[in-house]
């Protein structure tokens, strides 16, 4: 997509584009047709396409976005979910892509371009939804009925990109379809909460979206209701959030009208052959920004974001050795081995690491730990040496890692490719086969069944926030869904009756969120809910003591502050909304 470069705050509007790139049946996907004004685009097919537009956001490329490349403002936000927190280093290099270095130590500053290319994208994708709801009431040739549901989505989309945004940078301003320069009043503070009207887009769209949508990755009421539910979960609005997960468990559909369920294989949810035909049957996936490849786009459709975050040297992607999953993850994953329930809760620095091979090079012998049990879910999630990884054979070590030293020894899977995928769902016209048809899962339903456990748990409803969490446990418990032929020592199992109650809403807590540490490791999560957790400073401190002592010393004397929840808002951004000399926004607290 066309890269423009504008004040964020700015409406700049659309109407120079009829959006994104061609695809061959997705809604979010088609061949651009023209620059074109604004009363060509008032009509259903203009809509169409703006609408387009604002959903070609999400993988959270192009725009006005993306100077630092396009995986700084991915829309996995595998930096700021992942890399700033414990799941995972940084990887690469220890002088490739230098910016996102002081984030993961949490000492970056305003002028950081990660955090400029992130704000730009995620408000260029609020800025296109707010120009589907300025054109819509000039669209006569729209029912009643159809300008609802476009304002819906449109609502749903700017709902969704704020979210983020206040995840990240936490004093936002929002910005509606009233702002612009036009009406004199672009220069929006950020001192207004933002959660009312995050709110109101997601209820909104919860109340005016169809359960089921003809096309591919359009959102649906349930996507919407999980979505406020997130919002009422990150504000501590625990009855809301209860209520309204309720009614999605029990009543929820994915976009083609199935009921939620979660997939019988757990990483069938991260097989780019299963989860980019998301139109044709996944009952897990609540919402997703759709991918695809080799469809004349030039990989433009593809998932760019997550194209750093390959082995290194050699097997699939060839590029570029980030993102690679920490020791404290690895320990994470280590469970009892009669009840097959975890060792701990929380980041043991007297938990002695996992057995792996740094250090060691892929040629001299290496004998893989076949004794200490653990949750299988650790080699869906990071490849390790002597384990097999997908269909590529068994991981080699070294050879597949840029550099251990830096980066220790395990390298990401959730967004890695099959090896017989290779040139079908990778793109043939790139300089990598890391640009591929994944699609990025934004909320699956897993998520939503432990947010309602956390929900349960605060209400104090211990036993059925225990069934909540052994459902996701559950499918982890057949052979069939193991990794085949390894050597490692599987074992998991569920929480007896009545543990929950027995160890008290406390612990109840602390397992209910380790579970969502271990179901939803590497998929950009993990920061946002330690800080909303409040327990980020001491588990984040906690982790740098003990990846340092495993020898990734690129964290040694970094700390985790009070204000570290939250990150810099880009200087440049508050330099644009000044007025004679005093800026419209305020810079967060600590930077």
């Amino acid at each position: 997509m066309k890269r423009f470069n504008y004040r964020i705050f700015i409406p700049a509007g659309l109407f120079t584009l009829l959006v994104v790139y061609a695809c061959s049946k997705s809604f979010t996907t088609i061949k651009p047709l023209a620059a074109v004004s604004p009363d060509v685009l008032a009509n259903s097919f203009g809509i169409r396409g703006i609408l387009i537009g604002a959903y070609s956001m999400l993988d959270g490329i192009g725009g006005a976005g993306g100077s630092e490349g396009p995986w700084s403002s991915a829309g996995s936000n595998w930096v700021y979910g992942s890399v700033c927190a414990d799941d995972s280093h940084k990887g690469s290099d220890p002088g490739d892509q230098q910016d996102i270095t002081p984030l993961m130590r949490w000492e970056e500053n305003a002028s950081n371009g990660y955090l400029a290319d992130l704000w730009a994208a995620r408000y260029d994708g609020v800025q296109r939804a707010n120009d589907v709801l300025r054109t819509l009431p000039l669209a006569a040739d729209m029912s009643d009925a159809d300008k609802t549901e476009a304002t819906a989505e449109a609502r749903f989309l700017r709902g969704f990109y704020h979210l983020d945004l206040k995840k990240v940078f936490g004093n936002i301003p929002f910005i509606d379809e009233t702002i612009s320069y036009a009406n004199g009043n672009w220069r929006v503070p950020n001192t207004a909460d933002a959660w009312p009207m995050i709110e109101a887009d997601f209820q909104f769209a919860y109340e005016n979206l169809p359960e089921t949508q003809s096309e591919t990755g359009r959102a649906n009421k349930w996507a919407a209701g999980a979505f406020l539910a997130k919002c009422y979960v990150f504000e501590h609005k625990w009855a809301d959030a209860l209520s309204l997960l309720h009614t999605v468990v029990s009543s929820g559909k994915n976009a083609m009208g199935q009921k939620y369920a979660l997939l019988a294989n757990f990483a069938d949810n991260f097989n780019p052959a299963k989860n980019h035909l998301i139109g044709s049957g996944d009952p897990e996936l609540v919402f997703a920004a759709v991918s695809s490849v080799n469809d004349g786009g030039g990989a433009n459709n593809a998932n760019a974001g997550d194209v750093l975050n390959f082995p290194y040297g050699g097997g699939p992607g060839t590029c570029c050795g980030f993102n690679q999953p920490s020791w404290s993850l690895a320990n994470a994953f280590k469970v009892d081995g009669t009840t097959g329930l975890p060792l701990t809760y929380t980041n043991d620095n007297n938990l002695p690491d996992l057995k792996n091979d740094e250090g060691i090079n892929s040629n001299d012998p290496y004998t893989p730990d076949s004794t200490t049990p653990v949750d299988p879910r650790i080699d869906w999630t990071m490849g390790r040496r002597g384990i097999p990884y997908l269909d590529w054979g068994i991981m080699p070590g070294q050879n597949w890692i840029r550099n251990q030293a830096s980066a220790g020894p395990y390298v990401p899977i959730k967004n890695v490719y099959y090896s017989s995928q290779t040139g079908t769902l990778t793109d043939n016209s790139s300089w990598t086969s890391g640009y591929t048809a994944n699609n990025i899962l934004l909320m699956r339903f897993a998520d939503v069944l432990l947010m309602c456990a956390e929900a349960e748990v605060e209400a104090g409803s211990l036993s059925n926030a225990q069934d909540l969490v052994n459902q996701v446990r559950n499918r982890m418990t057949p052979s069939s869904t193991w990794v085949q032929n390894s050597p490692a020592k599987y074992k998991i199992g569920l929480y007896p009756a009545g543990w929950f109650t027995a160890q008290g809403q406390a612990v109840a807590r602390k397992a209910v969120q380790w579970e969502r540490r271990l179901e939803l490791a590497m998929e950009g999560h993990r920061f946002f809910d330690l800080v909303r957790y409040g327990t980020a400073q001491t588990e984040l401190n906690a982790y740098v003591t003990h990846e340092v002592s495993s020898g990734y010393l690129i964290m040694k004397g970094a700390s985790f502050k009070a204000t570290s929840g939250i990150f810099a808002i880009p200087q440049h951004q508050i330099d644009l909304s000044s007025l004679n000399g005093t800026p419209t926004l305020t810079q967060n607290p600590g930077y």
